[in-house]
């Protein structure tokens, strides 16, 4: 707009018997006038919903009845790697996890490459020999054999979880040598993620604050735990499936019944890790 007016500056008015010069400076005048008209409108900014701050929920929907009165009481620390992505999600279970810990013991740390020198922390504990960091594979060991043979609070344990989907994961593993350092772990029990309001992978893909649950169970050798601290995850599910939320079933189940409803992909990548989700057990990071 500053450069029409310009040169309509410079040549001067047209005084055409049609007239049109002028009209088409009055049409860039009530324009250049309308825009500024609505510059000066007031910004209405919308009024967040106010939050919980322990549960990190909306006030309405608070899950504090479903915490632990009290910090539960643990040795071991939690790492939580989280993809930016993770981070704005609304139904995320990682605060439910913090909120159920004492100070210092849930660590999130936000972001998709990691260093040592922006990140010398985390660098530390990857470089320190109690840190376990929970990824399956081939290299992995079954967490529960790892403890069978420690007497309870003898070594006090780091672990790290990486917190995204399952490629975000996987991609974040990979691509960041300082996850290469930790002795890799992984948990064995067959379970069913209770995080229904969310499709999975596979049947035997957990949440991070389920992983969190069990291995916190494991290495603190305390099945309660357990118990403790997937509450709050039951009642958030709960809630949802109330107000219109849908169970979700994961891919694997989809598949294996076939009720995948999506077109196939082309890619032969991607059908291998599909037919793996039917066959294979030992995929799912979470």
């Amino acid at each position: 707009m500053d450069n029409v007016s310009g040169t309509s500056e410079e040549s001067g008015p047209e005084t055409g018997d049609d007239g049109g010069g002028t009209g088409t400076s009055t049409m860039e005048d009530g324009l250049v006038n309308a825009f500024g008209d609505l510059a000066a409108l007031p910004v209405e900014v919308g009024e967040r919903r106010p939050t919980c701050l322990r549960c990190r929920r909306p006030q309405k929907v608070c899950l504090c009845p479903f915490l632990p009165q009290q910090p539960l009481e643990v040795s071991t620390c939690l790492y939580v790697v989280q993809h930016p992505a993770e981070e704005s999600r609304v139904l995320r279970t990682v605060p439910l996890l913090a909120a159920c810990l004492p100070q210092g013991k849930c660590n999130v740390i936000v972001g998709r490459r990691f260093n040592e020198e922006k990140h010398p922390e985390l660098a530390a504990v990857c470089r320190d020999s109690r840190t376990l960091i929970l990824y399956p594979g081939p290299k992995s060991q079954n967490l529960e054999e790892l403890v069978q043979d420690q007497d309870v609070g003898t070594v006090k344990h780091n672990v790290i979880i990486i917190d995204g989907t399952w490629s975000q994961a996987k991609n974040m593993f990979l691509k960041n040598s300082l996850f290469h350092l930790p002795k890799q772990v992984q948990l064995n029990r067959t379970l069913s993620s209770q995080y229904v309001i969310r499709t999975q992978p596979s049947n035997i893909c957990l949440s991070t604050l389920e992983c969190a649950a069990v291995a916190l169970s494991i290495l603190e050798q305390n099945d309660d735990i357990q118990e403790v601290l997937l509450r709050p995850l039951k009642a958030l599910c709960s809630f949802q499936l109330q107000h219109g939320a849908q169970i979700h079933h994961s891919k694997e189940h989809l598949l294996k019944n076939g009720m995948y409803d999506k077109p196939m992909p082309k890619n032969k990548r991607k059908i291998k890790r599909m037919e793996k989700l039917v066959t294979d057990h030992n995929i799912c990071p979470r």
